[in-house]
Formats: structure tokens, C-alpha cells, sequence
């Protein structure tokens, strides 16, 4: 029988139309990998591990909002075409929130998407801010820790409870499915790390099973569990669920690998104050270029990640490093369906003769490189990490820290010979360009809002310039500075803790200006970003 939330909803939501053409914005986009080169052993490893990622759509969900679960059951029952067409909204948004809107509703009688998600309770907020803030010992880590979540007990007293109590039913069931790819793999560090993250997800201790995953060295690239923390939106401190099966791309790796050894040079260099500076990163710091088969979760929801940067908690990241995941096939398919043609409309045509893959690539490749860089305390020697003196902040400046100090980091290289100098004349172009591309994901979204922030300031500072026509190009007796001067501003507003600046620089700069939107609005008929279809994932589950 069909809710009485969903009946309200056929009566008033939007028309089939109109909701396909909010699905047109992204491109229909097959993703396949060739897995000839894989054993008989490997290839069992892959339908129990696609299973568990699979999982990982329910949990997420249930951490969005707490009626998700309902209203997809609800949703899922009506067969007509408008049916349909609201199921498949639902199934890319991950919820009844249009993630390219500012996460308004596409169905009536829906509430506004509630920033705390199901972490906390709604009526928390101050109470957990001054927990954060005042909290020591065992209290200190339950409320900070990204694996709890806020519940009040029948006497109404706020209690923080593990994830593997609140969601102990699917955690189990993942937990089971990859033991079961455990024993299929003869690759010992991908059965450690299975094995490893089978027990985490049971007793919420992660650090063991995340190092195991920096260790990974396997023709299989699986990324599992509680992640990033954006879906947050009170305190950028709750993991939310997610998964990526890929598999390794040995030769790029090779090829891309020799770049993880100048990162110590980089940090000491970086155009920051000394003390802000880290004289010794983490030991590791691995580069995997990899073909995704799956994903899922907080993974797959309205614009798909291109690459990834983790573990995400700082003691392991000080001690161990992080490793960066370049997903190279959905990279090649956002640049030919999306980037290029927006190139094609919103660069002069001098400009667009430089924009290339390599550039895109390999930026994107520095921005997971450049989140492991910068200040992690707030101030240095605090033991107050950045995330929590900046709070809502921090996911947005972070973002905008890693895409400008990436931009820095390629120049430095190329200087240096690691990189071809012909990557000079393409980088600069090809940013501005995916620029435009980045703000269609719109200004609720940490990328998006840090996009905004840096294109701002690069105009402001002449490093880019608006020409004829609602077309932008980049002077380049200027560009080097501003890219510098943007770093330094973002990483010492970080190194300082400072909230009140970084909420005052993403209210000035964080936003659409006339000029950009006049950029922006020409792009009507081109796709934000693409709607995988995993075609190898569906074929492996047949078998």
C-alpha cells in the first residue's frame, strides 16, 4: 500500500517532465573494466565484495535522514512512468533533496534536508557544540569520535553510542560478506585488510583495518567503510558510508608513484609561515591509479567522486601518511562529457586550444596529494585539529586549500623538471575551465562553495580576467601570484583556528557573482556530471 506521504506527493510534485529534466543534467555514462588480466581467485573475490558495497546505499541513507528508508519503499511501489521518474530523482540524490539545488525537495511534504542528518538530535546542536568545546577523556572521544552517533535516552540526556550498536543488523551482514572474499583472495594484504575491516565494522575500532588499507598492494583497490564527513552539517565530524571496488591500474601507478617522494620537499616550501610547516609527514604516502567497477553510498549520490584522499583520522594520517585513489576511468568520462564542452563555452578560444587530460589529471592528482599538506593543528602544538577549531567550515576551506595549493604544487614541479613543461601552458586553462564546472554542483556542496571562493579571489586579483561574451581567460603574468597568495591565505586562516575569518571569506568570496553566472548560464545544455552504469558490477553479480 502506498504511503500516505507519497499520495500527497502525486498530487503536487513536479511532473514526469520536469523531473527528467532534472536527470538530464547528468549523462547516462556506461562504466566497464576489463578484468581479463585477473585470476580465477581475484575474480571470486568480487561478487562477496560487491555485495558489501551494495550494502552500503541502506546505511548511508539511513544516516542522511531518518524517513529515507520509508519513502524509498514507498516510492518503489508505484510503477507508473511519474513513479519511475521520482524513484530514479531519489536513487541519484540519495534522498528526496535535489543535490544540484541547494538540496531543496523534489517532493512535497518533505521537510527541509536537516543539516545535523541522523547524527545528532535536532534540538542538540549548543549542547553538542559545548560538549566539543568543554568535554575531556572518554566523553571528549565519544562526542568527537566520526564513528558515534548522538541519541537521547528516555530521561532525555544526551548519550553518543557506537556505530556497530546503532547499525549492528547491516554491519554484520557486510562484516560476513567480506570474510567471505577473504578466503577467495590469495593476495595477503587484500585478505588482511578484509579480514581486518570485517572486525572493525564490529568493534568500531578502525585504526587497524585503515592501516591495513595503506598497505594494500593487490590488483584489487576495495574502499569500505565509514568515510568522509560531510553529510554532516553541524560539526564536519560524522563518517558517513560508503564504498569503491576498483582495480589497480599498475602502469599508471608506476608512473604517477615518483611524485609521492617530493611531498616532504613541497611541505617545506609551501608559501606559509615556518611554524606552520610540518618537518615530517607521515612515512607513507601511496599513490593507486585505479578503474572503478562499483560504488555506492555516500560514494554515488548526485556528482561522483574522481578521486580520494584517506584515512581521514588525524593521528593515523600524522603517524602513517594517507594515500590518494585516482579513479581514472570516471575521470576520462567527466572530462569528454562534461569539461570539454564547457570549455568550448566559457574560455576564450585561445584558451580552450590548452585545455587537456593530462591537466585535469594531474591536478586532480595534487589535490588529493595537497590534503595531506598544511597546518593539522590549530594552532601548531595545540593538539586542537583544524576540523575542530574551523567546524562547519572546515569541509568547504579544506576543499578550496587542496584544489589552490595543487594548482601551487604542479608550478613547483614543473619548475623543478618532475613534471614536462608543457603542463604550465595547459594547468592554468584547463582549472579555469573545470572551474565552471565545479560550481554547477552548487554552493551547498563543499567543492562547489570552495570553488566559488577561489575563482572569486583569483578575479579579484587579475590572475583570471572576464573578456567579451561572458568568456574568461587567464593572464599569466599574474596567475602565479595569485595561485600563491591564495594558498597562503586559506592554510594560515587554517594554521589559526580563526572561524570567524573563514565564515567572513566564504560569505564575501563563497558565492555567484553577476559575472560568472552570466558564464554559467550558458551552460544549460550541458550535463553537471555523469550517471554511471556499472555494466562489469552487473555482469559479476549474474555469476
Amino acid at each position: 500500500m502506498i504511503s500516505s506521504l507519497l499520495l500527497l506527493s502525486l498530487a503536487a510534485s513536479p511532473n514526469e517532465s520536469a523531473l527528467k529534466a532534472q536527470l538530464a543534467r547528468f549523462a547516462p555514462t556506461e562504466i566497464r573494466v576489463d578484468l581479463k588480466s585477473l585470476p580465477a581467485s581475484e575474480r571470486a573475490v568480487l561478487p562477496p565484495l560487491l555485495r558489501a558495497a551494495g550494502r552500503m546505499d541502506s546505511l548511508y541513507l539511513a544516516q542522511v535522514w531518518a524517513g529515507n528508508a520509508q519513502l524509498l519503499l514507498d516510492l518503489s511501489q508505484d510503477a507508473t512512468p511519474l513513479g519511475k521518474a521520482r524513484l530514479h530523482d531519489f536513487i541519484v540524490n540519495k534522498g528526496p533533496w535535489s543535490r544540484l539545488d541547494g538540496d531543496a525537495p523534489f517532493l512535497p511534504g518533505i521537510p527541509p534536508k536537516p543539516a545535523e542528518a541522523s547524527y545528532y538530535p535536532s534540538d542538540s546542536r549548543a549542547e553538542v557544540d559545548k560538549l566539543i568545546k568543554g568535554a575531556t577523556g572518554d566523553l571528549k572521544q565519544q562526542v568527537t569520535s566520526f564513528y558515534t552517533v548522538g541519541r537521547r535516552t528516555e530521561s532525555g540526556a544526551l548519550v553518543f553510542l557506537p556505530y556497530s550498536s546503532v547499525y549492528q543488523e547491516a554491519l554484520a551482514l557486510v562484516a560476513t560478506d567480506l570474510r567471505e572474499a577473504a578466503k577467495a583472495t590469495q593476495q595477503p594484504s587484500l585478505r588482511t585488510f578484509l579480514e581486518a575491516r570485517a572486525a572493525a565494522l564490529l568493534s568500531n575500532d578502525y585504526r587497524a583495518s585503515d592501516i591495513a588499507w595503506m598497505d594494500l598492494d593487490s590488483s584489487i583497490e576495495p574502499t569500505l567503510g565509514p568515510y568522509e564527513v560531510y553529510e554532516d552539517g553541524w560539526f564536519n565530524l560524522k563518517a558517513a558510508f560508503e564504498a569503491f571496488i576498483s582495480i589497480t591500474d599498475a602502469a599508471e601507478t608506476k608512473k604517477l608513484q615518483s611524485l609521492g617522494a617530493r611531498l616532504q620537499d613541497l611541505e617545506d616550501h609551501l608559501p606559509i609561515d615556518h611554524e606552520y610547516r610540518n618537518p615530517k609527514l607521515g612515512s607513507a604516502a601511496p599513490i593507486k591509479v585505479v578503474n572503478e567497477i562499483f560504488c555506492a553510498g555516500d560514494a554515488n549520490h548526485g556528482v561522483q567522486t574522481a578521486a580520494y584522499n584517506l584515512p581521514n583520522d588525524e593521528e593515523i594520517t600524522r603517524a602513517k601518511g594517507t594515500k590518494r585513489v585516482m579513479l581514472k576511468n570516471v575521470q576520462e568520462a567527466k572530462f569528454q562529457k562534461v569539461l570539454l564542452p564547457i570549455s568550448k563555452q566559457v574560455l576564450s578560444p585561445a584558451a580552450q586550444k590548452h585545455v587537456s587530460f593530462e591537466a585535469f589529471f594531474t591536478h586532480i592528482l595534487m589535490h588529493e596529494l595537497m590534503h595531506g599538506l598544511g597546518p593539522h593543528e590549530a594552532p601548531p602544538g595545540s593538539q586542537k585539529t583544524v576540523r575542530e577549531a574551523l567546524g562547519n567550515t572546515y569541509g568547504t576551506l579544506e576543499e578550496a586549500k587542496a584544489d589552490i595549493s595543487g594548482l601551487w604544487a604542479l608550478q613547483q614541479l614543473v619548475d623543478k623538471g618532475a613534471l614536462p613543461k608543457s603542463l604550465e601552458q595547459s594547468m592554468y586553462s584547463t582549472f579555469l575551465a573545470s572551474a565552471f564546472r565545479t560550481l554547477r554542483f552548487g554552493l551547498n556542496e563543499a567543492h562547489g562553495r570552495g570553488q566559488a571562493l577561489q575563482l572569486n579571489y583569483l578575479l579579484d586579483k587579475g590572475a583570471f580576467r572576464k573578456i567579451a561574451g561572458c568568456r574568461f581567460e587567464v593572464d599569466e603574468s599574474k596567475v602565479k601570484d595569485g595561485v600563491r597568495d591564495l594558498t597562503h591565505d586559506i592554510m594560515t586562516l587554517q594554521a589559526e583556528g580563526n572561524r570567524a575569518k573563514a565564515e567572513s571569506m566564504l560569505s564575501t568570496l563563497g558565492v555567484i557573482r553577476p559575472d560568472v553566472k552570466c558564464a554559467l548560464d550558458r551552460l544549460g545544455k550541458i550535463p553537471v556530471d555523469i550517471e554511471p552504469k556499472f555494466v562489469t558490477a552487473e555482469g559479476l553479480s549474474k555469476e
